[in-house]
């Protein structure tokens, strides 16, 4: 048996490893380096009812341990996807998870009935967009939003729901648990926390939209915790993510209960991280004497 073999759901994964969304393209982005087909799975791009710009001026900041970025969800939009891009992703032997944001409800369903005609395995919602009609809030700040746009989705959607939640709004456990009472099939967390940056030369903030997503390691420790608190509050899977760049990382998120691992960052930082990951996970498997991974899974 395959020791790094993880069900996710209904489906069966090569290894607990799926690419987060907006940092691996549409799954060709990092194929110079290694083959796609090694993942576990991809989570797409985040995609938007109708193409999306995105943010003007600075968009990606370093941070120490980390990464600010504003990039705004720019994207092509999911009608484009479905004609032009799901296919290409579909001949990958992997995952494929679709990430679905929005505005306004309305947005949110349009985009489910696109995807509800092409193959993916599974929609990933992104709740953290700003709820245009009930000013500017995002969707994923209070439960009672988070299940309103999650019980609408889940209705209609063909494929398994699995929620993507944001650490900036009310306690995770319950925004966890308000998904999963509407139907959700999981949840995957950490989305990025809110932070931003100054330029001091210029005395100016650096982003145009003042505050940013912050990612990669600094993060890691607030995810785990949250992961942990999540993975205890509800029964759905929980996929955990927030500064994963090593297999050390990828065990902790694991023992504390996550089902599987979204790699974010680290594959901006090192686009060879994944193989690497995965090697050290299959050498800890045996010096362990460890049959497969889901044997250390929730064990704290």
């Amino acid at each position: 048996m395959n020791p790094l073999e993880t069900k996710l759901l209904d489906f069966t994964l090569k290894n607990p490893l799926i690419m987060a969304s907006g940092t691996y393209g549409f799954g060709r982005e990092l194929e110079m380096y290694y083959s796609p087909n090694i993942l576990g799975g991809i989570s797409s791009k985040g995609l938007t009812r109708y193409p999306k710009p995105g943010n003007s001026g600075i968009r990606i900041w370093e941070t120490p341990s980390g990464m600010l970025n504003s990039i705004g969800l720019e994207n092509p939009g999911v009608e484009h996807f479905c004609e032009y891009e799901v296919e290409d992703m579909r001949k990958i032997d992997t995952l494929l998870m679709v990430n679905l944001g929005g505005n306004t409800l309305d947005e949110y369903i349009e985009g489910v009935e696109f995807l509800n005609e092409v193959d993916i395995d599974i929609l990933e919602l992104n709740i953290s967009c700003p709820n245009v009609k009930e000013g500017g809030m995002a969707f994923g700040l209070t439960c009672d939003s988070a299940a309103k746009v999650t019980s609408e989705v889940v209705k209609r959607s063909k494929h398994p729901v699995i929620v993507k939640l944001s650490p900036n709004g009310e306690d995770v456990s319950s925004l966890a648990k308000s998904v999963e009472d509407v139907g959700a099939c999981g949840v995957s967390l950490i989305n990025t926390l809110q932070g931003m940056a100054v330029d001091v030369k210029n005395k100016r903030i650096v982003f145009d939209n003042i505050y940013a997503g912050l990612s990669g390691p600094a993060v890691k420790p607030i995810a785990l915790r949250m992961v942990h608190q999540v993975a205890k509050a509800v029964s759905i899977p929980v996929i955990g993510l927030g500064g994963i760049s090593n297999a050390r990382d990828v065990l902790e998120f694991l023992m504390v209960g996550a089902t599987c691992v979204q790699i974010g960052t680290a594959n901006l930082f090192d686009p060879r991280a994944v193989p690497k990951i995965i090697e050290d996970l299959e050498i800890y498997c045996i010096e362990e004497g460890i049959k497969n991974l889901s044997e250390i899974c929730g064990i704290l």
